[in-house]
């Protein structure tokens, strides 16, 4: 069966547009890093009195974001979706009729349902990752007295630690996003892999750099840096597939 590549030879950009989704996720879930370092920074830090009722006002703050958490979410997937939907009616133009209509009744709910609720958990995780670091670090500087003071600094920084974290699920997250749902439409008009493509500038990690170019099957993600994932899906990454669908 013939096949051809989606994408022009020359391109070096994702077709799936997503730095506006990034941005306005990115500035969300910086809001959650703030409100984290200002419950912890109203304790004094490495005070293990202090450790019981931080540890549970961040717990009930993860509860009390599941509401927002999925609202925010589900905003993050729709606009990526419809950044997805937009770049293969745009690519789809030199293809046949038929498959053409195949990739708009492309099924992706449910890839987005497993996403929506992944996303959940991550944005919910910021206040209890906090939380754990907290006990962790207090833990320390009991057990050792004279970085005492070390560990408090470390403890005043959980609101950065929080907004890295919070900057790191926000860029990994979109991307995920793009790369999944490019996958389930491709999968569903009979794709069986990919052209594995990177970002083509100086900050592309070797080992993805060193898969640029090749064909990955949607079967089998490959493992790069002890991290299994497609392009696109793993921490930072702003690789991207490029389906090889049939003709």
């Amino acid at each position: 069966m013939a096949t051809r590549t989606i994408d022009r030879a020359k391109r070096q950009r994702n077709p799936v547009k997503t730095s506006r989704a990034e941005r306005q996720y990115a500035s969300k879930l910086r809001r959650i890093a703030e409100s984290v370092g200002a419950i912890i920074d109203g304790f004094p830090a490495g005070d293990p009195a202090s450790v019981p009722p931080i540890e549970a006002m961040l717990r009930r703050y993860a509860d009390a974001l599941t509401d927002w958490a999925t609202a925010t979410a589900s905003q993050m997937i729709a606009e990526v979706n419809a950044s997805d939907r937009r770049a293969w009616m745009q690519m789809s133009q030199d293809m046949s009729v038929d498959l053409r209509r195949e990739i708009q009744a492309a099924p992706t709910g449910e890839a987005m349902r497993t996403l929506l609720a992944e996303q959940v958990t991550l944005i919910k995780s910021i206040p209890l990752d906090a939380a754990q670091r907290v006990h962790d670090l207090t833990l320390k500087g009991i057990d050792d007295a004279t970085r005492a003071s070390e560990i408090a600094a470390e403890i005043q920084r959980s609101g950065e630690v929080a907004e890295s974290r919070a900057m790191l699920i926000a860029r990994t997250e979109v991307s995920r996003t793009a790369s999944t749902l490019t996958q389930a439409r491709a999968q569903y008009i009979g794709s069986t892999g990919y052209i594995w493509r990177t970002a083509g500038d100086s900050d592309v990690r070797k080992s993805h750099k060193d898969m640029r170019g090749k064909f990955v099957p949607w079967s089998t993600p490959p493992t790069l840096d002890g991290l299994t994932g497609h392009a696109g899906c793993l921490p930072n990454c702003r690789c991207y597939p490029e389906p090889v669908i049939p003709e």
